[in-house]
């Protein structure tokens, strides 16, 4: 394949625009030339990295008792102060603290934080997302989680690398992985004293419910040795003209909302959890859930036809089977550019009648389907929902 005039080539990559831009590196758009996959790259300015010794500080390992507690306390009191504001950050880990001039701890990269408008009308969050050997236990679940707890649980796993000098929970298998978080399956070394286990294994409870909570936390006796309470100082400048500029920026609207149910017929981008959670062969939910007997039927089929077309294939197909077609909180996945995911789940009804309608529904959508066998599960109730 001919490079393009004028890109600057690294190897067989051709960089193309600037993803994302950091203090030490950016990140950009890169194409291999031999295959034409398209990748990201992430350049690093080397000579900042000399400049501010970046190269030896992880050589240093485990922090002393003393010194991870102050570096602890800092980041409760800032995860706290977040949480105060509404603002849920879901993507704690050390990776993401920063020490200024003096010491103190900073919080960065809130690229992935929540805001009040994002928590759904039960009171939780749903978009999955983290750092899998950070993340908390009903992330994973993908049923909804309370962002303050999480963030919480992923204190508590920063806690355990700041003392062990390695993580609680680190599997190379993801699925193994996911295993040992939702049993909280890990060992505190021998060198943790036994006041610190006590409130890193209350932290790294399961059960969010039972879960120890930041309130909690700072009245730890453990956590009190040598705390001092935070001040926030308040500026001595005047907002106004910043509030007018994000004014309408802060319009809920203009929010990246959980998943806003009435979004026409857009394609939802999957992310690691969710594509792992809906392949069959890496199915998660029996790791983390007795089975009750009462599962949903469903199936799968991907299509390279836009999602507006899927619909209208699928609404197509099923008017001459004697069916009404109601759109209500449909969802299709883009695995892929130009590459979609519909799963067919059965609502309600007798498990065979959904297997003869998905049967007839599928011959009528061959032309734009590469058909998945429907899964064999058992349950009760009526009617089929994409």
């Amino acid at each position: 394949m001919a490079s393009r005039p004028g890109r600057t080539r690294v190897g067989k990559y051709e960089l193309g625009r600037t993803l994302g831009e950091g203090n030490f590196a950016k990140v950009k758009f890169a194409r291999n030339s031999e295959t034409n996959e398209n990748v990201a790259i992430k350049i690093l300015d080397k000579e900042k990295v000399l400049k501010h010794k970046m190269i030896g500080q992880s050589s240093k390992g485990r922090l002393k008792e003393d010194e991870a507690r102050k570096y602890f306390q800092q980041l409760i009191c800032a995860v706290d102060y977040c949480h105060s504001r509404g603002v849920f950050h879901r993507d704690l880990k050390p990776e993401n603290l920063l020490l200024d001039a003096s010491g103190v701890l900073k919080v960065s990269d809130f690229g992935l934080s929540a805001l009040p408008q994002q928590v759904r009308g039960d009171g939780l969050l749903h978009t999955t997302c983290g750092t899998p050997n950070y993340v908390a236990p009903e992330v994973i679940h993908n049923k909804g989680y309370d962002g303050g707890k999480a963030d919480l649980w992923s204190c508590g796993v920063i806690l355990f690398v700041l003392m062990a000098g390695f993580l609680p929970f680190e599997e190379s298998n993801l699925v193994t992985l996911y295993k040992k978080i939702s049993k909280a399956d890990f060992t505190c070394p021998p060198w943790f004293s036994s006041s610190a286990k006590k409130l890193i294994m209350r932290i790294l409870d399961p059960n969010p419910a039972t879960r120890i909570t930041i309130a909690e936390v700072i009245e730890n006796e453990w956590f009190k040795k040598g705390y001092v309470p935070p001040r926030f100082e308040q500026p001595n400048i005047s907002l106004d003209d910043v509030d007018a500029i994000f004014g309408e920026a802060m319009d809920s609207q203009n929010l990246v909302v959980e998943r806003r149910e009435e979004v026409p017929a857009a394609p939802i981008t999957m992310n690691a959890f969710e594509l792992i959670s809906t392949s069959q062969g890496l199915n998660l939910s029996s790791l983390f859930e007795k089975q009750m007997g009462l599962v949903k039927r469903q199936t799968r089929f991907t299509s390279k036809c836009s999602a507006n077309e899927i619909i209208s294939r699928i609404e197509q197909a099923s008017m001459p089977l004697g069916f009404e077609v109601k759109k209500n909180n449909y969802k299709i996945f883009e695995v892929a550019p130009s590459l979609y995911m519909v799963e067919l789940r059965k609502a309600g009804g007798d498990t065979l009648e959904f297997h003869k309608f998905y049967k007839s529904l599928s011959t009528g959508l061959k032309d734009i389907v590469w058909k998945a066998e429907p899964i064999d599960e058992e349950t009760d109730g009526a009617s089929a929902s994409t």
